[in-house]
């Protein structure tokens, strides 16, 4: 059942039909090869602020993607219209806009022999029909958990319950034809402390694939109402050098900047600081990381990618050293590489973490800058070149001192990358980049 208790509005058998009339109609149509998913998804949104219902939503979308090749030449359409007058109207649009391309020597389907041929049942997809009433009162009570930490506890941004569950197929004109169901639940909350000094706002979520494997609401609102108390009383500092220590939830930016500079899209460009880096050392030699896509319940697992190319596991990093790229076959192509069936990016990545946890590695931080939260988007991909806006702590003799707010930190992505000194056992498992808190060696801090 749906969020709503709908069902999804088309069977499995009728997106799969509808994919093949897609190609079909493309064939007849004169494109020497095509591709298409069809998708459909349903959910819930309900959003409470300071006891009272501020939003109740529902979605219920469907639509296509075609794609058609006239030799070389592509042409891409996109309809939430599932009639076959406009999946026909479609195809012949996605043709035109072919006939008026350029062929590219890169553009085709995937390879035939890297298409996935079988795959099994990841535990992807667990619906929740959760009614809007008990959502409001998940949502209520995750909120009234914030209020009751501390009586500084003020204010709220309100208290989320969504429910998402989605279905699609893709096929292409190679004979391929896959596609499964998949559900995200969440609960969040956003709450601000108070006191004569100033105000601070923070906030906790929790999401999985299963409404099993959320946290309490209760849970979530106590983060959410504790992580505003303890930002209260914030100063700034002035400019130095120091070590800074990421906080598990922050540190996975770090993971997603070196996704996206180690992408097929930026290194063809070459609007990437890893080009040319395969096989050399970029991380520091205590960094392992990997890649796997077949993580029952994993957030970002997939038997194939976007293109039905099978997935697979494999070290993306190892000691420190790079072992490969993520890149779909295009991508591949303009490198002259093969693809690793990242189309669509990259599936779970998992940084290996010590035996420390967050507390041990403050006291390993000695003098520093914990960080909790990052602002702005000061990332030079191509130099690698690092400056963001940051919240958190100072901590002295291995002890938080006070509160930190107004501080940029700056420094570049491929030294703070080789002078990562530590990786916690406090792992943040809610997305598709995992790791725990992050300790670095030394970095610019500017405040006042």
């Amino acid at each position: 059942m749906a969020a709503n208790g709908e069902e999804f509005p088309l069977a499995t058998e009728q997106l799969q039909s509808l994919a093949a009339e897609v190609l079909a109609r493309a064939r007849a149509a004169g494109a020497t090869a095509a591709e298409t998913e069809i998708s459909q998804a349903v959910g819930q949104n309900v959003g409470v602020r300071l006891g009272e219902v501020e939003t109740i939503e529902y979605n219920r979308d469907k639509g296509a993607g075609i794609t058609v090749y006239l030799g070389q030449a592509r042409g891409h359409v996109s309809t939430a219209d599932l009639s076959s007058d406009a999946l026909g109207a479609a195809v012949e649009k996605a043709l035109a806009i072919a006939r008026y391309t350029a062929p590219d020597p890169c553009a085709g389907l995937a390879d035939t022999a890297l298409l996935a041929r079988e795959w099994v049942d990841l535990e992807l997809y667990f619906p929740w029909a959760l009614s809007a009433e008990d959502a409001i009162e998940l949502a209520r009570e995750c909120e009234a958990a914030a209020f009751a930490v501390d009586p500084r506890v003020k204010n709220s941004e309100g208290a989320n319950v969504s429910v998402h569950q989605a279905e699609f197929v893709y096929a292409n004109s190679a004979g391929f034809c896959g596609g499964y169901r998949s559900s995200r639940h969440g609960i969040s909350c956003a709450v601000i402390a108070e006191t004569r000094a100033g105000m601070q706002r923070d906030h906790w979520y929790s999401s999985a694939r299963a409404a099993a494997d959320l946290e309490a609401a209760p849970a979530v609102g106590r983060k959410a109402g504790e992580r505003a108390v303890r930002r209260l009383g914030a100063k700034k500092l002035a400019t130095r050098q120091v070590p800074v220590l990421y906080e598990a939830p922050a540190a996975t930016s770090l993971l997603g900047h070196f996704v996206a500079a180690a992408s097929g899209g930026n290194l063809y460009r070459k609007a990437s600081f890893l080009l040319d880096r395969e096989g050399s050392a970029v991380f520091s030699p205590l960094i392992n990381l990997s890649e796997r896509p077949h993580l029952p319940r994993g957030p970002a697992s997939a038997p194939f990618d976007d293109e039905g190319v099978a997935t697979r596991a494999r070290e993306v990093v190892a000691q420190g050293v790079l072992q490969g790229y993520f890149l779909g076959s295009y991508s591949a192509r303009k490198l002259g590489r093969q693809t690793t069936g990242n189309a669509g990016g990259a599936h779970n990545l998992l940084l290996e973490g010590g035996s420390e946890n967050f507390l041990a590695l403050v006291k390993r931080l000695d003098r520093g800058l914990v960080v909790t939260e990052l602002l702005g988007q000061g990332v030079n991909l191509v130099t690698g070149d690092y400056s963001r806006g940051a919240v958190g702590f100072w901590v002295e003799h291995g002890e938080i001192v006070h509160a930190v707010e107004e501080v940029t930190i700056a420094g570049n992505l491929g030294e703070m990358y080789r002078g990562i000194v530590a990786v916690g056992s406090d792992v943040d498992v809610r997305g598709s980049r995992q790791c725990g808190s992050i300790l670095l060696e030394n970095m610019t801090l500017a405040g006042s």
